[in-house]
């Protein structure tokens, strides 16, 4: 059994992670740390945990854990590690933006790799720390990367993509409070998002030489958890080529899958999957994009990384039922 910890066990995030990991048939969840929560039981937080434990949130950390999940926010995660050390076994899988770019991923003599699975997948099986991809991030890169890997962007790309209520956590704000997101709709961060980094990063990576821009154009939607991409550029080529290039890149990747025909966000919600869909107009390709942005766009992705590290079937814990109806 894989003894498995969770720094910051409240959020949005660490609920899934709870939820995955007490199902997980090769995990013990050794602890649950909080500072507010200590003592409590993990179900007076995540009510629907109720008769499935009674683990209570713990006050302390156990430093020798075999894996140990980072859910602390962006930013925070340098500073925890700052004060605790853990034993140079334990594998640190991080759930924040503080070791995504090449420049941040050396910490404390760790090097964290990047988890998108469909992207490194034989350096995460190699890893002793993991940057978890962020949730918007996620769906992006997997509508680009194939078009990157075959050297098909030749144009500008843009991008419009709206995540539910859960991608801005648990802590509210004047545009998370019911009132102000229930039969709203907005934009925020319009070109500036900090995704934006790690998207390059990985686009550049596969496609070397790429200067073109990427405008990403985020939004707010008035449901619970769930991001929807479409991306377009002008592409000459031909649609089953490019399908072809796709469903060959993701042959091999369990969660992500090209569909012949429209996708919609309901085939993903509550599933660790990513669906890609391809449609031509004249000169302009657009690429349809979905996930759950707490499953494969956080905590389902977060798990990918851990079973890939410790030799587990990728799929271990994920084969999860969506709500469809």
């Amino acid at each position: 059994m894989i003894k498995a910890g969770i720094i910051g066990g409240a959020g949005y995030t660490a609920g899934e992670l709870i939820r995955i990991l007490l199902n997980h048939n090769y995990v013990d969840l050794s602890f649950v740390f909080s500072t507010s929560n200590a003592g409590n039981l993990l179900s007076d937080v995540h009510q629907d945990l109720l008769g499935s434990t009674d683990i209570r949130f713990a006050d302390t950390v156990d430093f020798n854990v075999d894996v140990v999940f980072l859910c602390l926010g962006h930013g925070n995660s340098t500073a925890f590690l700052d004060k605790n050390v853990f034993s140079e076994e334990t594998i640190i899988i991080d759930l924040s933006n503080d070791f995504r770019l090449k420049p941040d991923a050396e910490f404390q003599g760790r090097e964290f790799i990047y988890g998108l699975p469909e992207l490194n997948k034989d350096e995460i099986k190699q890893a002793g720390s993991i940057a978890n991809p962020g949730c918007f991030a996620t769906a992006i890169q997997l509508a680009l990367l194939p078009l990157a890997d075959s050297k098909n962007i030749t144009s500008d790309i843009h991008i419009n993509a709206v995540t539910g209520a859960t991608g801005a956590g648990t802590s509210l704000s004047a545009t998370t409070h019911y009132t102000w997101r229930d039969n709203n709709f907005s934009y925020y961060k319009p070109f500036t998002h900090q995704h934006m980094g790690e998207i390059n990063q990985s686009v550049k990576s596969l496609q070397s030489g790429f200067d073109k821009e990427i405008f990403f154009l985020p939004n707010r939607g008035n449901f619970s958890r769930g991001i929807f991409a479409t991306a377009y550029t002008k592409f000459e080529g031909d649609l089953e080529a490019i399908k072809k290039i796709y469903t060959d890149f993701y042959a091999e990747a369990p969660f992500t899958f090209v569909s012949e025909t429209d996708i919609h966000m309901k085939q993903v919600v509550n599933t660790n999957k990513c669906l890609i869909h391809l449609h031509k107009h004249n000169n302009q390709l657009l690429i349809t994009s979905c996930i759950d942005n707490l499953l494969k766009g956080a905590s389902g992705q977060a798990v990918e990384n851990m079973n890939l590290i410790f030799g587990l079937p990728q799929t271990e814990g994920l084969n999860l039922k969506g709500s469809y109806f």
